[in-house]
């Protein structure tokens, strides 16, 4: 059992920065495949970022690639997600999720976290 909790949310003018933090308790994340995704306001739940267990890949969506990095602290039991030269169009709630299988798809995530707020005004 891993509980998320997601924070570092905020207000952002466009081409700002924020770093959200997901932080694990429960279970040591180094073993899970970790998710950030994101969900605007009448819209559907979209991949952003996921990496598997330690030396493995990371995979970005396309609309965020060269903007977002993703990052763990396996000492803290942190994940992260810095995200630069924002958009109006990066606003949404984003959530970190953990699971057994890395996917870019919701569905195999059994872990959530409750999500941060992301607003970036033009």
């Amino acid at each position: 059992q891993v509980q998320l909790v997601e924070s570092g949310g905020g207000l952002v003018q466009a081409g700002g920065s924020l770093r959200l933090s997901c932080a694990a308790s429960g279970s040591t994340i180094s073993t899970y495949a970790i998710g950030w995704f994101r969900q605007a306001p009448g819209k559907e739940r979209e991949f952003v970022a996921a990496a598997g267990w330690i030396g493995s890949s990371t995979y970005y969506a396309d609309s965020v690639k060269g903007r977002f990095t993703m990052s763990r602290d396996n000492a803290k039991n942190t994940v992260y997600l810095q995200m630069n030269s924002l958009k109006p169009e990066d606003t949404a709630v984003y959530y970190c999720a953990a699971g057994r299988t890395l996917s870019q798809r919701p569905g195999p995530y059994n872990y959530w976290g409750q999500g941060t707020q992301v607003t970036v005004s033009s």
